[in-house]
């Protein structure tokens, strides 16, 4: 199902063009109104006029998180604040917030964007969309609230929290739709389990999850549990908010929006562009925000392309699921772990619960890892001797695929903290 089939299906010579006009009239409108970019660009000698082609992408320089702090609250923004209609921040809790703004076509242009995204995950005018994203300076509630309307569909604004409400309401107003963060389903799912709710006497179909790294396995687990259909989207709120990719419901990647994102993916540490298909970090250029242009991003989130055709139709070229960012890897004993590497193992292992915790400390120069899993209850209070052989085996599987040994504890269910928002899934106490 396609929202703006025009833009979704075109053709790569059209589209490419269509992102080099965009992207010249960006890099005008940077060097004219943001002083910031204007002093990046002098340093470097770069002239907006002699961009004809977009491989030259690669002689800009980056913006980082700490640019948009550095500049706090508006000092990026590229029109009269007069002319700023929304503005929303991030929660600052790694430092002082970042702040965005929107014009009102840039609301416009997110609207239709998000709802391409919940278009492609099935959603239409028939749905009851039930939006778990927490509402206010963080952009996913909000964005994903006027996609859904911009579809047409019934908005149910519920935000975060208060899950036995969330129950109520899917059950009295038939809804059909959730969306909210992956882990925030499962924390339902248990929910429902424990109220004795028929998971078969609800409405729900459709699933659209994000905010947050999530594994195969996991969508598996979401979607036996609350029988519905569960796809993945993506959006950031430097970039524009939810809209930026979303899976179709072949889900075999995510449809980046490349007529309004000129996308690339880099070795966070050269900052060279990697062979297509390799692992690297995702790099944004709007090409089509007005308020708050960005010029290459850095996400710091981790991700590939995938180029093989989808059977959807879309030409779009896809990325694939975030498997974690580079500010999230751990570094164990000279190690890069990920949390969606162990995340992926648990869920192999019949026994585990979808909740797990990692926990770094550091014993004189040594670094130690212990990964602390819910486990069901049959396996808690097994004997001792099966016990160990469970934790045996998880060990082995996580030394093998992670390259380094950790300690693994078992802990009851609903031992780890639930989280309405994002998942909390490292602690790391080491001082440096």
């Amino acid at each position: 199902m396609y929202w703006e089939q025009e833009y979704e299906c075109m053709d790569r010579e059209g589209l490419q063009q269509l992102q080099l006009e965009r992207l010249q009239a960006n890099l005008h409108r940077v060097y004219l109104n943001v002083p910031f970019y204007r002093r990046k660009f002098d340093a470097k000698g770069i002239d907006p006029d002699d961009f004809t082609s977009l491989r030259d992408i690669e002689r800009l320089p980056f913006t980082t998180k700490d640019d948009l702090r550095d500049n706090y609250p508006y000092g990026l923004f590229a029109v009269p604040l007069r002319e700023v209609v929304r503005i929303h921040a991030s929660s600052g809790t790694t430092g002082m917030s970042t702040v965005v703004g929107y014009t009102k076509n840039d609301i416009k242009t997110w609207s239709n964007l998000v709802a391409r995204v919940l278009s492609a995950g099935g959603i239409t005018k028939d749905d009851v969309v039930q939006i778990a994203f927490n509402y206010g300076l963080f952009t996913g509630g909000l964005g994903i609230h006027y996609g859904a309307e911009r579809v047409g569909a019934s908005v149910i604004p519920i935000s975060s929290g208060n899950t036995r409400r969330q129950i109520k309401i899917m059950q009295d107003f038939k809804t059909t739709a959730l969306i909210c963060t992956p882990s925030y389903s499962l924390l339902i799912a248990d929910a429902l389990k424990e109220a004795g709710v028929n998971i078969n006497s609800l409405s729900l179909k459709y699933g659209l999850f994000g905010a947050e790294p999530w594994s195969e396995r996991m969508r598996q687990e979401i979607q036996e549990r609350l029988k519905i259909v569960a796809t993945d989207n993506y959006g950031l709120s430097e970039v524009m908010g939810p809209g930026v990719a979303g899976e179709c419901l072949e889900r075999q990647g995510l449809h980046v929006n490349e007529d309004h994102f000129l996308v690339e993916v880099v070795d966070p540490e050269t900052l060279r562009p990697v062979p297509v298909g390799e692992v690297g970090e995702l790099v944004v250029t709007t090409l089509t925000k007005e308020a708050f242009p960005v010029i290459r991003f850095r996400t710091r989130d981790l991700t590939r392309f995938i180029t093989e055709p989808c059977p959807c139709g879309r030409t779009l070229v896809k990325m694939g699921r975030v498997m974690g960012r580079t500010d999230d890897m751990l570094i164990v004993r000279g190690v890069n772990v990920f949390p969606s590497q162990i995340e992926a193992i648990l869920f192999d292992i019949e026994g585990t619960e979808p909740h797990y915790q990692i926990m770094v400390e550091r014993e004189g120069n040594l670094d130690d890892a212990t990964v602390l899993i819910e486990v069901s209850e049959s396996i808690f209070f097994d004997e001792m001797k099966k016990q160990n052989e469970f934790v045996d085996l998880i060990k082995r599987r996580l030394a093998s695929e992670l390259g380094i040994s950790v300690e693994v504890k078992l802990v009851e269910r609903k031992t780890l903290e639930r989280a309405e928002g994002k998942a909390k899934r490292v602690i790391d106490k080491r001082k440096y």
